[in-house]
């Protein structure tokens, strides 16, 4: 019955005007962090890839049961990540019943997300998602998968995922920092075709989990 509902109302909203979901996270990590970043791509994605979200996201928590009204929701951050046995709860639900999740380290979250992912899908490993992949196909192409925004450790940046009866449910992407490419100029100065290239990536992800 759940994952009817959830289906409806994903329907209406592709109607009405979407939302995205910016998920506020117990232990320590700034859940908050690139404030600029989710309206820009926002922005673009409405002008550039046939979308219709909503300016602003909105906060909500892992364990609230208003995270089903967001088809998709956005993690970030720095550091320390925990779940309480009710937010795995909720959440595993939420993944289940046809949500969509976003997790983009912002380097440092690394070591944390992990461990919580696992104690999320415990009988599941993240697999790194191949370039074939729709995800990388519209409405921008990515023939080479994810991109590189920031350098950080200098190693190949990975778009990794937990799928659900073949059906990608979680994105995890690090070593790329798409977060940092969508945020205002001024905060890194990156040059303009770094930041396309990471609004780009970032409209894709948007498409894909409104279109799935």
């Amino acid at each position: 019955m759940k994952k009817y509902w959830i289906l409806c109302l994903l329907a209406s909203m592709s109607i009405f005007g979407q939302e995205i979901g910016l998920l506020k996270y117990n232990g320590g990590g700034d859940w908050y962090a690139n404030p600029t970043s989710l309206a820009n791509l926002i922005k673009f994605a409405n002008q550039s890839g046939n979308t219709h979200i909503l300016a602003k996201p909105v906060t909500v928590e892992p364990g609230s049961p208003d995270i089903f009204n967001y088809p998709l929701v956005h993690m970030t951050g720095h550091g320390n990540v925990v779940f309480s046995d009710a937010d795995l709860t909720n959440l595993r639900n939420y993944l289940k019943s046809g949500g969509f999740m976003h997790i983009d380290d912002n380097y440092g979250m690394d070591t944390y997300i992990r461990r919580e992912i696992k104690r999320l899908f415990p009988q599941q490993n993240l697999v790194e998602i191949p370039a074939n992949h729709p995800l990388f196909q519209k409405p921008f192409p990515f023939p080479g998968g994810l991109p590189k925004i920031h350098e950080h450790d200098n190693k190949r940046p990975q778009a990794l995922g937990i799928f659900i009866d073949n059906r990608l449910v979680l994105l995890y992407t690090v070593e790329c920092d798409l977060g940092d490419g969508w945020e205002d100029a001024e905060v890194h100065n990156d040059p303009r075709e770094v930041r396309e290239k990471a609004l780009k990536m970032g409209t894709n992800i948007l498409y894909f989990a409104f279109n799935k």
